[in-house]
């Protein structure tokens, strides 16, 4: 089957459904939303906890309540939303080969935003050793457990490891406490927030090293020191690896788009514009993880480009690429994790910037082919696990006919 619409989203989370709230409430024409699972709204569907803003009558939202606001909104903006289909490559030009419950189509777009996420990475992609027990979870395992079956101990597990010490572990700490399970320890390779966990154990600077058991997991071998080898073992039946994120970023490399290094999510301009004419990218697919309004809010501020593209604007021509600096001996991290926008175009933007590490008071600069464009120490401390935004007029004085330019931070 061989279709037509004017824009095609793929993605029904908080980015995909507000961008297809926004343009057709804009009469952008035919919006049509593609979701390969079987419900829309994204990773807030398995949130089952505050944090989502709140309703029409000030009530807190949870993450399923989010996830049904939201997926209301796209169709009473005129979307169509599909779920159960599956873009599963690109057919040419602004033309997606898509595997829908009624057979094959092919589905062309005068504009397409890909909205597809982020997902953590499993215990086999951190190189974990070990024998595949169970009880070994990522967090949003734990939290599709927990919205299935209950809060019940029986299902997830009587005594917990959490791995990480970001936002998202504490919200898994959360999720496991409430449910009766007993959080032996946090384990974190980064120093974290102690008081965020309670009276939670925070084992910082140290990794899991193996898995124990069989069958059923029976404890995780936890290394630490300088040098890694004061190592000892914590007895658990459960072990939940939370954070390290990747974008869901297949379609994006089956297009050909290039990555941003770091982020490993498609490269854009501040317009969220990718090298290809017509083809955006939005929200958590762009970085990894960040909050679901702030991905929402994506969302929403595409729908501007993708309008002017609608009504005739050209696709600018050409645009500088944005890093951070290589780490200076092989093996280690520089103290910058990744920056976006990926790409300067015509259209400012403020830069997100990430850590490698703790940072105080650190000494940010921006550099265009080796000459310096801006330099500010900033006021407070940076963490690994949250992002900086620098104003747009950090770029100022890009030229957008040199080579790339470097944000770059001094300790």
């Amino acid at each position: 089957m061989n279709r037509t619409v004017d824009v095609l989203v793929v993605g029904a989370g908080p980015a995909g459904l507000a961008a297809a709230a926004r343009l057709a409430a804009a009469g952008a024409g035919h919006v049509e939303v593609l979701e390969r699972e079987q419900a829309a709204g994204g990773v807030p569907r398995h949130c089952a906890r505050a944090g989502f803003g709140a309703d029409a009558r000030g009530r807190p939202l949870d993450g399923p309540g989010y996830a049904r606001r939201s997926v209301r909104a796209a169709l009473r903006a005129g979307a169509t939303v599909r779920t159960g289909v599956s873009a599963t490559g690109w057919a040419g030009p602004l033309t997606l080969d898509v595997t829908a419950p009624t057979g094959l189509e092919r589905i062309r777009a005068r504009a397409i935003v890909l909205a597809t996420g982020a997902r953590e990475r499993p215990r086999s992609a951190r190189l974990v050793p070990g024998s595949r027990p169970d009880g070994v979870l990522t967090t949003g395992e734990l939290q599709r457990l927990v919205i299935r079956f209950g809060a019940r101990p029986e299902r997830i597990g009587r005594r917990a490891v959490v791995v990480g010490g970001d936002p998202v572990a504490r919200s898994a700490v959360r999720t496991l406490r409430a449910a009766g399970v007993e959080v032996a320890a946090v384990v974190c390779e980064h120093p974290a927030g102690r008081a965020a966990f309670g009276a939670v154990p925070v084992l910082t600077g140290a990794v899991v090293s193996e898995l124990l058991g069989r069958g059923r997991l029976t404890g995780v071998t936890v290394r630490s020191g300088a040098d890694g080898a004061t190592r000892h073992t914590l007895r658990c039946d459960t072990a939940v690896f939370t954070g390290d994120w990747i974008p869901d970023h297949e379609l994006a490399r089956a297009c050909g788009l290039p990555l941003t290094p770091g982020t490993r999510g498609p490269a854009t301009d501040g317009a969220f514009r990718t090298t290809a004419p017509g083809v955006f990218a939005v929200g958590n697919l762009l970085r990894g993880v960040e909050p679901a309004v702030v991905a929402a809010a994506e969302g929403r501020a595409v729908a501007a480009a993708v309008i002017d593209l609608l009504e005739g604007d050209p696709w600018p021509e050409g645009a500088v690429p944005v890093g951070v600096p290589p780490a200076v001996h092989t093996g280690s991290a520089g103290p910058l994790r990744w920056v976006t926008p990926g790409l300067f175009g015509p259209v400012a933007a403020p830069l997100l910037v990430r850590p490698e590490r703790g940072l105080v008071r650190p000494v940010l600069t921006v550099t265009q082919d080796g000459a310096p464009l801006r330099r500010m120490r900033l006021s407070g401390s940076l963490v690994p696990w949250r992002t900086v935004r620098l104003p747009a007029r950090w770029a100022d004085g890009v030229d957008l006919g040199g080579g790339p330019v470097v944000v770059g931070a001094e300790e």
